[in-house]
């Protein structure tokens, strides 16, 4: 098994982008398009503390909201 990377939890009005295809099952194609969007962590725990959960992200200009695996989503200024 592979070391997980260490990073702060996501919150609740975090800014974030997704700059990646994840590697998790649960990433569908129809995701991709999606790759380089920017967007808000608006998912209803204001922690988000287990790597495995999917995080809800509103993407800015869509007004879409997705829900996300943590390892393609990092967060922005």
């Amino acid at each position: 098994m592979e070391p997980r990377e260490e990073r702060e939890p996501f919150r609740q009005g975090d800014r974030v982008e997704i700059y990646r295809v994840s590697t998790d099952e649960r990433w569908e194609p129809y995701m991709e398009q999606y790759v380089g969007m920017k967007g808000v962590v608006t998912d209803p725990d204001m922690v988000i503390n287990d790597p495995e959960a999917l995080v809800e992200v509103t993407l800015e200009g869509t007004g879409g909201t997705h829900r996300f695996p943590q390892d393609c989503l990092r967060k922005v200024g």
